[in-house]
C-alpha cells in the first residue's frame, strides 16, 4: 500500500500498564471516519476520505494509487480537478501557430464547447460526456467537415492534458467514441461555361481573380496578395509567396497557408490576360504589417486592389463584388429586400481551384504535381479529395487506341482490311 488509512472516530491511547487502547475521539460519530493518505513523487501529501464501513474501500484506493505509481501512470487527483474551460485556455495560450489559427480555434471554443462541457472537471470525463457532445454538434446542424475540426481541437486538447499528467486518458479516443463522420459527397466542379459567365459578371478590376483561380490554382488570400514581380512572364511562372489574410479584423500580408511557398506554371493565356489588367489597372504599391497586426512592415505592389487603393478586404469582396457576380450569372438568386445571399459554400471562389485541379488531371497530370501546384503538403489530401476526377482505365484505354487509329492516314490500311481473308491466285 502506498501509503495508510487514518480511522478518525478512534485513537490509540496509552495504558498504565504500557499497553494500548482504543478510544473514541471527538469526531466520533460525524463526518467522513477513513482517511487515506500518500505522498505523492513531488513530496507533497494527498489523501482522500471514505465514510464509515468502507476501510477496505480506502485500502482499495491506495493500492490503485500504488499500481499506478509503479507503472509510471499515477496522475494527481488535484490537479484533474481543474475544469476543461480553465484547462482549455491556459493550452490555447501557449500556441506558437499562426495567430489566425489560434482566432479560429477560439471561436470554436467559445460557441461550440466550453457552452456544452467547459464546466466539467478534466478527471471526471467520460466517453458517454463526448458522445452525448458529439450528438449536440450534430443536432445543431454544423457541416459535418466543420464537427471533425471542432472534434479534433477537443482532442488535441485532452491529448496535451494526458502529456501533462492532467489526466490518464484521452476520452475522445476511447473505442465507443466516434468522431464525426467525414463528408463523403463529391465536390462537384464548375461547368466551363459557368466559369466564364461568372467571370464576364464580375466588374472590370476583379475580372482576372477568375484567370488566377482557373488558371494557376491560387486561393482567394493568394490572389489578393500577388505582387507583379512575382509574375515571371518570360519563364512561364507564378511565384506564391504571400497571402492577405484577417486577423483580428486587421488586414496582413503572411506566407501561404502552411508557409509553403511554391512556384506554379504560367499559360501563355493567362499571361496575356494578365499582361491586359496590368495595361488596364496597373499595380498598386500596398503596404501592410507581416503577418500580426504589430508585425514589421511590408510593402508589394498588388495586381490587386480596392477603390481606395488598399489590399482587397475578402468579406468586401465575397459580399459585395463575388456574390453578386454569382447572381449575375445565375448560379446563385437574387436576395430578397433586407435578407442575405443565399448560402454559396460550394460557389466560393474555392471553386475555381477545384476546377483548375478537375483540367489538370483531365490532361494526365499527375497527383504529386497537382499537390505542389496547389500548394498541399500531403499528395494523399490531394488524391482523397479530387480522385473522382482522375479519368478511369477504361477512358484511357479507349483515348489511347483512339490516338493509335487516328494516325493512320490510308483508308485502307486500317483494321477493315486486316479482317478481309486474302485472295488465292
Amino acid at each position: 500500500m502506498a501509503g495508510h488509512v487514518q480511522d478518525r472516530w478512534y485513537k490509540n491511547v496509552a495504558t498504565p500498564d504500557g499497553g494500548t487502547t482504543r478510544v473514541k475521539t471527538d469526531r466520533h460519530g460525524s463526518g467522513m471516519r477513513y482517511r487515506a493518505r500518500y505522498i505523492a513523487p513531488d513530496g507533497a501529501e494527498q489523501s482522500k476520505s471514505f465514510p464509515d464501513k468502507q476501510k477496505r474501500l480506502a485500502e482499495s484506493w491506495l493500492n490503485q494509487i500504488a499500481a499506478d505509481l509503479a507503472r509510471g501512470q499515477y496522475v494527481d487527483p488535484a490537479v484533474g480537478k481543474v475544469s476543461f474551460k480553465d484547462y482549455a485556455t491556459m493550452w490555447l495560450g501557449a500556441q506558437t501557430t499562426e495567430q489566425s489559427t489560434i482566432d479560429a480555434i477560439d471561436q470554436r471554443l467559445r460557441l461550440h464547447i466550453f457552452p456544452h462541457i467547459g464546466s466539467r472537471a478534466m478527471s471526471a470525463f467520460l466517453p458517454g460526456h463526448i458522445r452525448a457532445w458529439c450528438r449536440a454538434l450534430q443536432d445543431a446542424g454544423l457541416a459535418q467537415s466543420y464537427q471533425r475540426v471542432i472534434f479534433a481541437n477537443v482532442s488535441a486538447i485532452f491529448a496535451a492534458a494526458v502529456d501533462d499528467g492532467v489526466i490518464l486518458k484521452n476520452p475522445c479516443r476511447a473505442s465507443t467514441v466516434r468522431p464525426p463522420k467525414r463528408d463523403t459527397r463529391k465536390l462537384k466542379v464548375w461547368p466551363e461555361e459557368r466559369v466564364f459567365a461568372v467571370r464576364e459578371a464580375l466588374p472590370a478590376p476583379y475580372r482576372h481573380v477568375v484567370d488566377l483561380g482557373v488558371g494557376c490554382g491560387l486561393r482567394q488570400g493568394e490572389i489578393f496578395g500577388l505582387a507583379v514581380d512575382e509574375v515571371d512572364f518570360l519563364n512561364g511562372t507564378v511565384h506564391v509567396v504571400r497571402q492577405v489574410k484577417m486577423v483580428k479584423a486587421r488586414l496582413v500580408f503572411a506566407p501561404p497557408k502552411g508557409g509553403k511557398e511554391r512556384d506554379v506554371p504560367l499559360s501563355d493565356s493567362v499571361a496575356l490576360a494578365l499582361a491586359e489588367h496590368i495595361t488596364q489597372r496597373p499595380p498598386q504599391e500596398v503596404t501592410l504589417p507581416w503577418r500580426t497586426p504589430d508585425g514589421p512592415p511590408v510593402t508589394a505592389s498588388l495586381l490587386f486592389y480596392s477603390r481606395e487603393r488598399k489590399a482587397v478586404n475578402r468579406n468586401y469582396f465575397n459580399m459585395r463584388i463575388w456574390k453578386p457576380g454569382l447572381v449575375a450569372a445565375g448560379v446563385i438568386p437574387e436576395r430578397e429586400a433586407g435578407e442575405r445571399f443565399q448560402s454559396s459554400r460550394e460557389h466560393g471562389m474555392h471553386a475555381l481551384r477545384h476546377f483548375y485541379a478537375s483540367v489538370l488531371l483531365d490532361e494526365g497530370e499527375n497527383v504529386k504535381a497537382l499537390a505542389e501546384y496547389l500548394g498541399h503538403s500531403d499528395p494523399g489530401f490531394t488524391l482523397r479529395t479530387y480522385t473522382h476526377l482522375m479519368p478511369n482505365s477504361q477512358a484511357r484505354a479507349r483515348r489511347a487506341v483512339d490516338r493509335v487509329f487516328s494516325k493512320g492516314a490510308d483508308p485502307d490500311d486500317g483494321p477493315e482490311t486486316a479482317q478481309k481473308a486474302p485472295e488465292v491466285a
